[in-house]
């Protein structure tokens, strides 16, 4: 990972703004995920669109004229080493503007997300991710709810062992169904990162965009 991060610093993150943009789901969503990788890629995309288009919309322009770029990281599991899988995405804080040749481009930065921009936008990749799994057949909806069609039983330990991580339960053994207790260190937070504007939370999804990185702040970055 180290080293990932160095390459990514020194070769491919051009010395511009960074924004990291942490976006976790609901139980149900990490449980198809672990199960169905090809479905996870196709919300990646979801997710990648909709924060890119946000971006470049609120720099005043549109997705013909100008263009943002972001890595993602999947994170698969938390801090207790329970099957939690999540998007890591560090994002241009901007967006870049192309000249009528082609031959440079200029870049534009943005600010930070005001306080109610990150409830809108998780709102508004919630109802697309919503959308996308209806019509791959994974999700199912009646009069008043909706569920995922996941074609799992019992008898399949990895499904088994998979739900219980997910849901922080202990899955073996004499103490099998009970929450497990954690306790944990809280790593030092920076007052300055801490924006309650930053966080948006909808049926489940939870987005944060609170940590960025200026430009001249490459080892922050290589830490991100």
């Amino acid at each position: 990972m180290a080293e990932s991060a160095a390459l990514l610093v020194d070769e491919v993150l051009p010395e511009q703004p960074m924004r990291q943009w942490v976006l976790s789901f609901p139980y149900p969503l990490r449980f198809l995920f672990a199960s169905q990788p090809a479905i996870m890629t196709g919300v990646l995309g979801i997710v990648y669109r909709a924060i890119a288009t946000h971006l470049i919309h609120k720099a005043g322009y549109t997705r013909k004229t100008a263009h943002t770029g972001a890595v993602t990281l999947i994170q698969c599991f938390g801090s207790a080493l329970n099957l939690n899988i999540h998007f890591h995405m560090l994002f241009l804080d901007g967006v870049y503007l192309a000249d009528a040749k082609g031959a440079s481009a200029r870049f534009h930065r943005v600010n930070e997300p005001a306080s109610a921009e990150p409830t809108q936008l998780v709102h508004t990749i919630a109802h697309r991710v919503g959308r996308y799994l209806e019509r791959q057949g994974w999700l199912e909806r009646d009069a008043e709810n909706s569920y995922l069609a996941l074609d799992t039983t019992d008898d399949d330990p990895l499904s088994v062992l998979q739900g219980h991580s997910i849901s922080y339960r202990i899955a073996l053994g004499p103490q099998a169904g009970r929450k497990v207790f954690t306790l944990q260190t809280l790593p030092p937070v920076d007052a300055d990162e801490m924006h309650s504007g930053t966080v948006g939370e909808v049926a489940g999804f939870n987005l944060h965009a609170g940590v960025a990185a200026r430009a001249d702040q490459r080892h922050k970055l290589e830490r991100l």
